[in-house]
């Protein structure tokens, strides 16, 4: 609830609790899913030298699962992240954390995502 001049000075409730956290919970089922998709994929590889998993992952079976892997693991991450600089961090110091935050998550899954599509699209010509 809180009062008239509370809500006028932003104290009160920004109505976007409840989506954080079922973002933070259905990532959490995501991540645990895929990574066990991810642990019992490279254990049925018959080895772990470059070959073989720039091989597995030239498949799309193997490419678009470690795609969503990274993505969601950075979202949860940054949900994650984003709790504890609104909780711990100063007034002053929460804007450049939150923008600090968010172009890490961006340029970590840039980069990643670019490695896993590089190696996805080009493996094919590797092998040959």
């Amino acid at each position: 609830m809180g009062t008239s001049l509370g809500r006028v000075r932003g104290l009160g409730s920004a109505k976007h609790g409840v989506q954080h956290w079922w973002n933070q919970r259905l990532t959490a089922g995501s991540n645990l899913v895929l990574m066990l998709w991810f642990l019992v994929s490279l254990a049925m590889l018959p080895g772990y030298d470059w070959l073989t998993i720039s091989a597995w992952l030239s498949s799309a079976w193997a490419a678009v699962p470690m795609a969503l892997l990274l993505l969601s693991v950075l979202y949860h991450a940054r949900l994650g992240l984003q709790v504890v600089i609104e909780d711990y961090s100063h007034a002053e110091s929460r804007v450049v954390l939150m923008v600090l935050m968010n172009f890490f998550v961006a340029a970590a899954g840039a980069t990643a995502l670019f490695s896993i599509l590089k190696l996805a699209l080009s493996s094919g010509a590797m092998s040959a």
